[in-house]
């Protein structure tokens, strides 16, 4: 008979969505210290604090490390060595969406204008801008960017594609990054959905802010670091650019920020995964790599080996 697979979790609430599994032991660690045992078969990471905590996985026995986030930038400097580390591809990609899609159509429809006229007791009609007929360039085109196409062409608005490389699919063309010059200047929207790595660090500059058009909205979900902060705010403080960012550099953004206190800067404290829908997506992906585990295959999600 073959031992039970050993499975640390971070938090009780998790471990309540996945529930019992028959062949399996469910240990208690939120990664703040040492393993509770030298062996663990899955170690589930605590969600927005993993990088933090990833050291004390030197010296534990594991055949696999399940993130909480999509993001996994930083991970590979950290992560000690003898160790499979995998993404929360399938979790957050719709709550992300559902942001994306809650600042565009807060900033397009002037609802922070009709929020601060309300706080003052004061009515006061505006005429703005749509998302029906606008052009939204998406930066990026993973799982997080599929969703939030889905949810534009709902709104029917024009969607344009950028990814690393160019193809195409039963929705046209998908662009390649370095046509970048052409598309921004045609856009709207733009919304950044890269991940964060060398090439994309400050992707969002002065350059890119420029070739936008007036009145154009930028949209970041994806790493503050993508964007150049000082770009940003001298291209909203001229009133030239709006922006709605659910992420900033540095992070949190510090109390009395410039950034805050513009009129066509939205700011979300970086919760795009942070909904109901977080919890059972988390728990579903991991019983599957528990089942997978359990059958001998492979894990999904990898990005790292260490």
């Amino acid at each position: 008979m073959s031992l039970p697979l050993r499975v640390s979790l971070p938090e009780t609430d998790l471990r309540e969505a996945i529930g019992h599994i028959d062949g399996v032991d469910f240990v208690d660690w939120a990664m703040d210290g040492p393993a509770p045992v030298p062996a663990i078969d899955l170690v589930v990471t605590p969600y927005m604090v993993a990088s933090n905590r990833i050291a004390h996985l030197a010296g534990v026995e594991t055949r696999l490390v399940q993130s909480q986030s999509i993001g996994y930038d930083g991970i590979d400097r950290l992560l000690p060595t003898g160790h499979v580390y995998a993404n929360a591809a399938s979790v957050h990609e719709t709550s992300t969406a559902e942001l994306a899609l809650a600042l565009i159509l807060a900033s397009q429809r002037g609802i922070p204008d009709f929020v601060r006229a309300a706080e003052q007791g004061e009515w006061e009609p505006a005429f703005h801008a749509s998302l029906a007929d606008r052009t939204v360039l998406l930066v990026g085109y993973g799982g997080v960017g599929a969703a939030i196409e889905t949810r534009l062409r709902a709104f029917e608005a024009t969607v344009v594609r950028v990814a690393r490389t160019a193809r195409s699919d039963e929705h046209g063309p998908i662009h390649a990054m370095d046509e970048l010059p052409t598309l921004l200047p045609q856009a709207d929207i733009v919304v950044i959905g890269v991940p964060l790595s060398a090439s994309t660090t400050h992707l969002v500059d002065d350059a890119f802010l420029t070739l936008m058009r007036d009145g154009a909205l930028l949209v970041n979900i994806a790493r503050g670091q993508v964007a150049d902060t000082d770009a940003l705010l001298a291209h909203a403080s001229s009133g030239r650019l709006r922006l709605a960012l659910d992420v900033t550099d540095p992070e949190p953004l510090p109390h009395g920020h410039p950034l805050f206190a513009l009129p066509n800067v939205l700011i979300s404290p970086h919760v795009g995964g942070a909904s109901t829908a977080m919890r059972p997506r988390m728990a579903r992906l991991i019983r599957r790599q528990i089942e997978r585990m359990q059958r001998g295959d492979s894990p999904v999600n990898v990005v790292l080996r260490s």
